[in-house]
């Protein structure tokens, strides 16, 4: 999905109402772009010149009632769909009596203040976005499929269209293969469940699901059918379509189901980014971004396994004398030194190498497709680097032990860590800031 600012109209009376709140959605949400009306005529010559995601007002206007404000923006072309607050002292019997019906999405307490309004709207965008997505569009029919299209652009939509099914599984094969597609993906897929070619829109569906393994939520599914047609409307729920909508399309219809399957897309990206971020939270050293030691217990042993990364060569590495900055300048200072180091390897490593933090100021290096003597004039380009860091200002060194499995294909994680551990401390009784293997 892709991101757009976020187009605020606030409308009060009061002057200084209107500039604590802009103020205070500003500092909320930075990216938004805010604008204040004082009357509801204000408001309505605005409403004609741009296009708002969300329209604030408050109960009492200068000039009419804000119900009768609610009223002209859900009879016009382009704010029909946009979400209204109403902000008033309570909701009163005839807010929620006329509420409806003036077309009213929610309303806020103003008693509550103005900050709590500001974190009201915020939240309420984040649960109610725009129509903003990518749509795979497959219809057959030449006139159907103009017209329809034209309804879903016309809301802000990007839309592909294809006529067949097969067309349609290029389409997600090409997105879903990793190419020069991926960053094209699709948030929504809408089909006509009759089609010409091999397979139906139920075919379709069903690839979606069963070849794919794309879930309801990864990949809402509203499928277009004939009205009055019960059996097939069953039919491709339990294929798994999230929705459907009948012909001839209505546009009120078509809209609300595809804001519906977009927030269901919208939440399922949010969660797993959630889901990717506690994750790379876990296998991340919090201080120097490099692997913790716990991701080299997990996953070292798979690493060593696939004979596609052999020869892989090992480092361990140790900052010479590190209890005496720690002593002598704090544990801060210290902490900026690791820091230092930890962003120094990411930097200096193969991306399909492995850094950890191996404990304390010790860190383990796991190199793939690398013989041990190309592991020495890569260990001392390293050392060569840390000796130029200096980090915090403070001039440090490191010292290095290397193992291969070059002549020992067999050997387990923690016999290749062992022997670098040796070399380790070889290194250290050869007098600090050097490698051995």
């Amino acid at each position: 999905m892709q991101d757009k600012p976020t187009r605020i109209m606030v409308v009060d009376g009061s002057e200084v109402a209107r500039t604590i709140i802009a103020r205070i959605l500003h500092q909320g949400m930075p990216g938004a772009i805010i604008t204040t009306c004082g009357t509801a005529a204000e408001a309505m010559e605005r409403l004609e010149q741009e296009s708002y995601d969300l329209i604030s007002t408050a109960l009492m206007l200068p000039d009419r009632d804000g119900l009768v404000l609610s009223r002209h923006v859900r009879a016009s072309r382009n704010h029909h769909y946009t979400p209204i607050i109403v902000v008033s002292g309570d909701a009163d019997d005839r807010l929620l009596r006329e509420g409806f019906a003036a077309g009213v999405t929610d309303y806020f307490d103003k008693s509550l203040g103005y900050h709590a309004f500001a974190e009201f709207v915020q939240e309420f965008t984040e649960r109610n976005a725009g129509l903003v997505g990518r749509i795979l569009y497959v219809e057959d029919s030449p006139s159907a499929a103009a017209h329809t299209m034209r309804l879903m652009e016309r809301h802000g939509l990007q839309v592909v269209h294809t006529t067949t099914a097969e067309e349609a599984l290029e389409q997600l094969h090409r997105t879903a293969a990793g190419g020069p597609d991926e960053h094209c993906g699709y948030d929504i897929l809408v089909t006509d469940f009759f089609l010409k070619g091999h397979m139906t829109g139920g075919d379709l569906l069903h690839a979606v699901r069963a070849k794919f393994h794309y879930s309801q939520q990864e990949m809402p599914v509203l499928m277009v059918t004939v009205a009055e047609n019960d059996e097939k409307q069953a039919e491709v729920f339990h294929a798994g379509a999230n929705d459907f909508v009948t012909k001839p399309i209505v546009e009120e219809i078509l809209m609300a189901r595809i804001r519906s399957l977009l927030l269901i897309k919208q939440q399922f990206v949010a969660l797993k980014r959630q889901s990717e971020t506690m994750h790379r939270l876990a296998i991340t050293d919090s201080l120097t971004r490099v692997y913790n030691k716990r991701y080299l217990l997990d996953r070292g042993d798979d690493f060593l396994d696939d004979r596609r990364n052999h020869p892989i060569s090992a480092l361990l590495l140790d900052i010479d004398h590190f209890k005496k900055i720690n002593d002598n300048l704090g544990h801060i200072t210290g902490d900026r030194v690791l820091e230092a180091l930890g962003a120094l390897l990411k930097e200096s490593i193969p991306p399909d190498a492995m850094a950890v933090r191996f404990g304390g100021e010790e860190f383990a290096l796991l190199v793939p497709r690398c013989s041990l003597k190309r592991a020495q004039g890569c260990a001392e380009e390293l050392r060569g680097a840390v000796e130029a860091l200096y980090p915090a200002d403070i001039p440090i060194t490191i010292s290095i032990g290397l193992a291969c499995t070059q002549n020992q294909a067999e050997i387990s994680l923690t016999q290749l860590l062992s022997l670098a551990d040796k070399a380790l401390y070889a290194a250290k009784d050869r007098g600090r800031n050097r490698v051995c293997a």
